[in-house]
């Protein structure tokens, strides 16, 4: 049976259409959570530094908990940034304060429990992720300097808790399809989900921190992560086994990794003009050198202290 990919034109972040749509396409992927419901909500904070297109956009996020808390579910926000803490970046890029007139919680995820890989080993990822009754996933689209792309399946890799995730480059970096597989493994790990991916404004050229800005216009739904992911290589002009993860839930005949896979109750992915959109060049490799990995770990750590100061400044 055709999995359903809901894609709908967003010519800007302004009220009241951005909250209309995201509520009509969390609402036609299936997202009803009854009251009570323990949702975790899991945006795209990846850094504190350009956080206005690096990270999820505010107005999508706020639209996103606003919908739930309609709904009557108990909301929490979190995330496990690659640099400082989601309370730092939420402050730094706006989140914070969209989602201040709203009973909703923000975490940065700490606690961990150990997810078998298929490869073998395991990684921790988050207790909030996976003791959440539903998972809304709300990633910001972007290209990926190691990966192509930063979509759906990726952005739950954010429930890899703290040096786990650069740790996790070292270990399955460079060895055949090993981290790609452990991505799908996380994601797999994760309770029923959903997701809305954020592409009015996408990132292209380079990322997922420091690419520029293209006005993609668009927001997409699913209640398969690997299904939205498809088709927005599609409407790339790309095959799944063009981008490594595409490559692997192939691979895996994961259901939604092929286009004949998909329906398209709303807009198509030709319907959505990409003229000058540019990938990468070519990618890195997913395995730091070991001085960037040093350096990366100080900076996390700088940047979480110094940010924690900046918070209770502002409270």
């Amino acid at each position: 049976m055709p999995i359903d990919v809901f894609l709908t034109p967003a010519p800007d972040y302004a009220w009241p259409h951005m909250g209309a749509t995201i509520g009509l396409l969390l609402e036609r992927s299936g997202c009803r959570p009854g009251p009570g419901a323990r949702v975790l909500v899991k945006p795209n904070l990846v850094a504190p530094y350009n956080p206005a297109l690096s990270c999820t956009h505010p107005a999508v996020l706020q639209a996103v908990c606003a919908y739930l808390v309609e709904c009557g579910a108990k909301v929490t926000v979190g995330d496990s940034p690659a640099f400082g803490s989601a309370r730092t970046v939420a402050a730094r890029g706006g989140h914070a304060a969209a989602l201040a007139g709203l009973p909703v919680s923000l975490v940065n995820f700490a606690s961990a429990r150990q997810t078998p890989l298929v490869q073998g080993g395991s990684i921790g990822v988050a207790r909030a992720a996976l003791e959440a009754d539903l998972l809304v996933n709300v990633p910001r689209f972007k290209v990926h300097d190691q990966m192509l792309l930063t979509l759906a399946v990726k952005n739950t890799f954010g429930c890899v808790t703290g040096f786990r995730k650069a740790w996790a480059h070292q270990v399955h970096g460079e060895k055949g399809n090993r981290f790609e597989s452990m991505l799908l493994d996380v994601h797999l790990a994760m309770p029923p989900m959903v997701s809305l991916v954020d592409g009015v404004v996408a990132m292209h050229r380079c990322g997922p921190a420091k690419g520029e800005a293209y006005p993609l216009r668009l927001l997409g739904a699913s209640p398969s992560a690997v299904a939205l992911d498809t088709a927005l290589y599609a409407l790339l002009g790309l095959a799944p086994e063009q981008v490594p993860l595409g490559r692997e839930a192939l691979a895996r005949r994961l259901p939604g990794a092929t286009a004949v896979d998909l329906a398209f109750p709303m807009d198509s992915p030709a319907n959505f003009p990409t003229l000058g959109f540019e990938l990468p060049r070519a990618l890195a490799p997913v395995a730091f050198k070991p001085s960037r990995f040093l350096t990366g770990r100080m900076k996390s750590l700088y940047i979480r202290l110094c940010g924690g100061r900046v918070e209770r400044t502002h409270q």
